[in-house]
């Protein structure tokens, strides 16, 4: 049993880290001056779930279902 947790742990770092990573890359919701002259509703900005930025949504939350979901099997310690 303790290489089964020995191997959580390090899935739990792993994916710390990439959740971290993930959350850096991500763009600020502010929209500074580009809602001033309107080029927030451009084609980037109508499809964001197809860009790098809805990508990165998609993989932040996949990240927190993880390290949530880790974080329980550890906190329970029944292994």
């Amino acid at each position: 049993m303790a290489v089964l947790k020995t191997i959580v742990e390090v899935v739990f770092i792993i994916v710390c880290i990439f959740l971290t990573v993930v959350i850096l890359l991500q763009e600020g919701k502010s929209a500074g001056l580009g809602a001033i002259s309107g080029a927030a509703d451009t084609y980037w900005g109508k499809n964001k779930g197809r860009s790098m930025e809805g990508m990165l949504v998609k993989l932040t939350r996949l990240g927190v279902i993880l390290f949530l979901v880790l974080a329980a099997v550890l906190n329970i310690g029944s292994f």
